[in-house]
């Protein structure tokens, strides 16, 4: 690999994109409005994107190693079968290797161990909100992959694309793996890609991991391990709460609860009340009621059948250049490229 360097990036460095100093206030902020608005809903809710603190990641790649939890699994199956199919889509041109919410990057280590075997022209580019996730990140991966170049970028998704794209011509490969497209209900999924495709350039392409439908007692088991992993993730929004916004709730007085909706083709999680109580959330100076079994929902995770994919992408401006399965057909791995319409001439 050349490991060439661009203009304005660097070998393993992690940058903060337009936060500055107060970064980890502005994130604070957004939380407690997040609260705010998810309190005064009915049912009660927090959005999952906030189970990521140190702490949430800490949990999530436990969950990740779990027997129960397939889809880790299914995906490095996926990576590793196919990763001489996913290298001829991308016809030998230099290329950024951009991921979306990275974690651990250890489905993604398959790709850039094999993309250094082939010797290809490509720097490898993380983007996610968690400073901590992705400096751990960086140390693993220049551990273990010593020869890829990296520049992790502490920022929302968009606004590191639309950091990146005015950067260089480098053609961007989107990596957006662990079925988290599932996290999002049916309208706002085609948000996101539409702004996904907005931020890329005619030619891009992205790798998009869905989870399949499949036997329900399978999928039950994969959020409600026994060892009781997933609760404590689930849970831990509460401590966040308290930890970060002066909460006083009494996490033990919770429980984690995970279903599967028939209709709408989703697990969703809750946590449960026990007791009738009250919790204060100083940072709000507000005080919010509970009832006994009263839900706070905090996550929707999609399963999909195979057309619903092909009519996401054709829907939302990509054409789907190749579909890449585990042997038990458990989960997919959709490779899409970017289809823009060339700029019309101007009326003489």
């Amino acid at each position: 690999m050349s490991g060439k360097a661009d203009k304005g990036l660097s070998d393993r460095t992690c940058r903060v994109l337009d936060y500055g100093e107060r970064q980890e206030e502005k994130g604070r902020q957004q939380f407690a409005r997040d609260v705010l608005l998810g309190f005064f809903r009915s049912p009660k809710s927090i959005p999952s994107r906030h189970f990521y603190d140190e702490e949430g990641n800490r949990l999530f790649q436990k969950i990740m190693d779990l027997p129960e939890y397939y889809l880790t699994d299914c995906e490095l199956e996926i990576l590793e079968t196919h990763r001489e199919r996913i290298t001829g889509h991308l016809g030998g041109q230099a290329f950024n290797l951009v991921e979306l919410g990275a974690g651990d990057g250890k489905k993604t280590r398959v790709l850039l161990s094999h993309f250094c075997e082939r010797d290809l022209d490509f720097r490898y580019v993380p983007i996610d909100i968690c400073k901590p996730a992705l400096l751990q990140l960086i140390d693993i991966c220049g551990r273990d992959l010593p020869g890829v170049p990296i520049d992790g970028l502490v920022s929302e998704y968009f606004d590191g694309l639309a950091w990146l794209s005015g950067l260089n011509d480098r053609r961007n490969v989107v990596l957006f793996l662990g079925s988290n497209i599932g996290n999002f209900n049916a309208s706002e999924a085609r948000v996101f890609l539409r702004s996904l495709w907005s931020s890329l350039n005619d030619g891009d392409l992205v790798l998009i991991g869905f989870d399949l439908k499949k036997d329900i007692e399978l999928l039950m088991r994969a959020y409600n391990d026994p060892q009781g992993v997933t609760a404590q993730f689930n849970l831990n929004l509460l401590r966040r709460i308290n930890r970060e916004l002066g909460g006083d709730f009494q996490v033990e007085s919770f429980e984690h609860y995970s279903t599967y909706d028939v209709l709408s083709g989703a697990m969703e999680s809750y946590l449960v009340s026990r007791a009738r109580q009250s919790v204060f959330i100083e940072s709000l100076r507000m005080r919010f009621a509970f009832e006994a079994w009263e839900p706070i929902h905090t996550e929707v995770s999609h399963k999909y059948l195979a057309g619903e994919i092909s009519s996401m992408a054709d829907e939302t401006g990509f054409e789907v250049v190749d579909e890449l399965s585990d042997s038990r057909g458990w989960f997919l791995d959709s490779l899409w490229r970017v289809r823009k319409p060339l700029t019309r001439p101007a009326r003489a």
